[in-house]
């Protein structure tokens, strides 16, 4: 298939992690030209993450994949001494979706890339949301709403695209089951590299290869013999 065959002209808020690995390669399997955009937020896990985006996208090498772009959005000035930041008290697989919820992390998110579309002539965003997100910016109307406010603010349209909106975590799974799952990363305390086994993100990734009913390839530092089994969206993934 040579590259004129794709639908050009679409971006996709990538974090390395299971959802948005597989949502890129599902669009590139639809006949999709994707770009990936990566916000970097300088998280406490950021650095970690990024290594392993980088990873999965070569791995996925085909076809109609962008190269990836980053775009810096540092988050210290506004997030202080936030365990995402510091490090410090990270929300463990027991704890409730609260502790794990990033003050408007996701419109931060939409609207950096949104307006990198806009500048750079991308027509469209998609974004990894899941069914089973249960924080009020992740709803239908939040998102009608956002898209409005955003067209009003860069002059012009930027489609917001949320493929799996209508799907759960096991059904997405099985759409990515070829991917080498070992290289997407989902961690909110990495250890040397590797997913911690400890913390919230490790519960819900652990959760996600039971109910795809897919061996779990990832490298935990901890045992996840003790994970609480629990379903929680605390961001793009």
């Amino acid at each position: 298939m040579t590259s004129a065959a794709f639908d050009s002209n679409l971006a996709v808020l990538f974090s390395g992690g299971l959802d948005s690995s597989i949502l890129v390669s599902h669009l590139i399997a639809q006949n999709h030209r994707v770009r990936p955009l990566y916000v970097d937020s300088q998280l406490v896990w950021q650095r970690e993450e990024l290594h392993w985006a980088r990873r999965v996208l070569q791995a996925i090498d085909a076809p109609g994949l962008e190269p990836l772009v980053v775009i810096k959005l540092p988050l210290a000035d506004v997030y202080g001494d936030h365990w995402s930041i510091t490090g410090r008290g990270v929300p463990r697989a027991d704890e409730p979706d609260e502790a794990v919820y990033l003050p408007g992390r996701n419109p931060l998110l939409m609207i950096k890339a949104q307006v990198w579309c806009r500048l750079h002539g991308v027509s469209r965003l998609a974004l990894g949301s899941l069914q089973s997100n249960p924080f009020a910016d992740a709803t239908d109307e939040f998102f009608r709403q956002f898209e409005a406010a955003m067209d009003h603010a860069v002059s012009g349209h930027v489609e917001l695209l949320r493929p799996f909106s209508a799907l759960d975590k096991r059904q997405v799974m099985e759409l990515g089951r070829s991917l080498p799952f070992e290289l997407t990363f989902s961690c909110l305390a990495p250890r040397l590299g590797e997913h911690c086994g400890k913390c919230n993100k490790c519960a819900e990734r652990q959760q996600a290869f039971l109910q795809s009913g897919l061996t779990d390839p990832t490298r935990y530092a901890a045992s996840t013999d003790s994970i609480a089994i629990r379903g929680k969206r605390p961001c793009f993934e």
